[in-house]
């Protein structure tokens, strides 16, 4: 793949794809064929994205990562894994938050990068952490999926060295170039940097 080219606006290829909707119940704490071993955030469960829609790397040797990107999927949470795993959406983050348990998934190792912001200076140097919902239902902005969601920006700033602020832990809205809105206006900021602070691994 060409890393110059632009790749596709991620919310046209999240809305292209159908739902799976499943009651939270429905789904297990793990699925067949995860394999723990190899995620970098230890309370993570590992769900591959397709290895079409990533660039393989070696991050942080090739490419400094000096921020999180915070998204909102527009989508359930299996609706999104699945895009993540279809190798025509050209579409992925490094991280999925579920909304009614805060449960993480990892999509794509922390040293490949993930086609998450629309814009590949970004991409190459940010970790992508998507939260499943819609920007206009904050009723999706669970307490679970801040409190887990900050515990795993926590882990990420601290291990590379990323300051705990809006500038580093920044909105896809605020990538340069975006089309996007996600968070949006009903992500609470204050409380997701207060939470990432009082956080550690």
């Amino acid at each position: 793949m060409d890393r110059a080219r632009p790749l596709p606006a991620r919310r046209l290829l999240l809305k292209g794809a159908a739902l799976a909707a499943f009651p939270y119940a429905l789904l297990p704490a793990s699925h067949a064929g995860a394999h723990p071993a190899v995620v970098d955030y230890p309370k993570a469960e590992w769900q591959p994205a397709s290895g079409e829609n990533r660039t393989a790397a070696q991050r942080p040797d090739e490419y400094d990562i000096d921020r999180v990107i915070i998204h909102v999927t527009q989508h359930a949470y299996a609706g999104t894994l699945s895009i993540f795993q279809n190798p025509e959406k050209r579409v992925s983050a490094h991280y999925l938050v579920r909304s009614a348990d805060g449960h993480v998934a990892q999509c794509v190792r922390e040293s490949d990068v993930a086609w998450h912001a629309g814009n590949w200076d970004y991409n190459t140097r940010s970790i992508g952490i998507e939260h499943e919902g819609w920007v206009e239902k904050p009723e999706y902005f669970t307490d679970a999926l801040y409190a887990e969601s900050a515990r795993l920006t926590a882990s990420i700033c601290e291990r590379y060295g990323v300051p705990k602020d809006r500038e580093h832990i920044i909105g896809h809205a605020e990538v340069p170039g975006t089309d996007h809105t996600d968070p949006g206006t009903h992500w609470d900021w204050v409380r997701y940097l207060r939470l990432v602070n009082l956080s550690s691994e």
